[in-house]
């Protein structure tokens, strides 16, 4: 190794849900490290451009989701354009756009989301990479990565991995869970007659998925623009082909390649119509990060499941709200277990996306509220377990659940007054 150095807190991920945890662990008195294969912070939130900062509330009024989520909500508009619509409690039934949320400039957020955690005493590590763990019998003890410095190992107390990929545990030998992923393109671009996006006139958003956000199963890019793309092919066929099942180093060049491909094809279509030249529409921005939604979580103690919104979890640890439908019912508690191997190994805790969800429960915990409330959650939980000595599956849950709602936390559906 080339160096060697401690933490109490290491957090691997610098997205949302890292940076809520690395907040929470400094702010509960940790030394912490945030360590950032790139040199941005956000993640898909910034550098993968899904620049909406979803619902905080159920649509009728019930703010769920608080703590350091609504901290960074507020933050993500310090620097830049955006609105959280003013007359959201008194909503019923709200759609997404009327509800406690914000759309953001992405490199806006980047720079407040530093400056905030730079303000905490947070170590941010960036240009690095983790490629491996250290285990001392059964508990995660060092991280090994590399940067210019070279190969060094971040012995920790407890870690983080808020990393969206779960490389954390699958370094570490902890079974973790996959879903599919679509081929999905979110960039940034300029087009001469654009007016009143969320960047001003002529900047816009091009978003285009090859499945729809809330039925992923289902094909929603254009059939012109796949047979453009693939040549003629039944629908079950173009299902196949921009379906990425698993990761490998491989598969992620193909996403990111093809990814560039839908945005190519689909400007050079408008030349080709006439009604735009390259100077009238043009990329301005393209996600500095492959956008998969699902990738690996970790086989938690208890795996979060399709159909369990409004179910109560005697060790819930917060609430999240469905950003696709609004009401009460849809309400999801969130159970402790869900951040802890089900396999035993200590020192290590998930947050955000690597959350154990399958199915619909996935498309709740993989978002920017669920990435900054378990962030915190399991900032808090791993600063709790250096204090005690302690695993965190070994830690009372109730005082886990005072501790966050001294923090502004509802725990149940009944605390948000639902």
């Amino acid at each position: 190794m080339d160096f060697t150095v401690d933490y109490d807190v290491a957090v691997v991920g610098g997205g949302i849900a890292g940076a809520a945890a690395a907040l929470q662990a400094a702010r509960s008195g940790k030394k912490t490290v945030l360590i950032e294969k790139t040199v941005l912070l956000g993640g898909l939130a910034t550098s993968g451009l899904v620049y909406i900062y979803l619902p905080l509330c159920d649509g009728c009024g019930h703010q769920v989701t608080c703590g350091i989520s609504e901290e960074l909500l507020r933050n993500s508009l310090s620097y830049g354009p955006g609105e959280i619509p003013p007359n959201w409690r008194h909503e019923k039934n709200a759609p997404e756009r009327r509800r406690l949320m914000c759309r953001f400039s992405p490199a806006s957020f980047m720079l407040s989301l530093e400056e905030l955690l730079l303000g905490e005493n947070v170590d941010i590590w960036y240009d690095t990479l983790v490629c491996g763990v250290e285990l001392s019998g059964r508990r995660v003890s060092a991280l090994i990565v590399e940067n210019e410095s070279g190969r060094g190992r971040i012995a920790v107390k407890s870690a983080v991995d808020a990393s969206g990929t779960a490389v954390v545990f699958r370094r570490a030998g902890i079974p973790c869970l996959s879903a599919d992923n679509y081929l999905t393109m979110w960039a940034i671009q300029y087009q001469a007659d654009a007016a009143g996006g969320d960047f001003g006139d002529r900047i816009t958003l091009s978003a285009v998925t090859t499945s729809s956000l809330d039925q992923e199963t289902h094909l929603t890019a254009s059939p012109e623009l796949l047979e453009r793309m693939y040549g003629k092919h039944s629908e079950a066929e173009y299902h196949d082909l921009i379906t990425y099942r698993g990761m490998t180093g491989k598969s992620v060049s193909r996403f990111v390649r093809e990814s560039h491909r839908i945005f190519l094809e689909l400007c050079k279509t408008k030349y080709e119509q006439g009604k735009y030249g390259r100077k009238e529409l043009y990329p301005l921005k393209l996600p500095l990060m492959p956008q998969f939604r699902k990738i690996y979580c970790v086989e938690g103690e208890y795996v979060l499941q399709s159909g369990e919104n409004a179910k109560y979890f005697e060790d819930s640890v917060g609430l999240l709200a469905d950003w696709r439908k609004a009401g009460p019912e849809y309400v999801w508690e969130v159970p402790f277990r869900t951040l802890y191997p089900k396999e035993k190994i200590g020192g290590v805790i998930a947050a955000g996306r690597c959350t154990a969800a399958q199915g619909d429960a996935w498309e709740i915990t993989r978002v920017i509220p669920s990435a900054a409330m378990t962030g915190q959650v399991a900032g808090l939980a791993a600063s709790m377990a250096v204090d005690a000595g302690k695993e965190v599956w070994e830690l009372d849950v109730h005082q886990v659940q005072d501790r966050l709602r001294e923090l502004g936390f509802p725990i149940h559906r009944r605390d948000a007054g639902i």
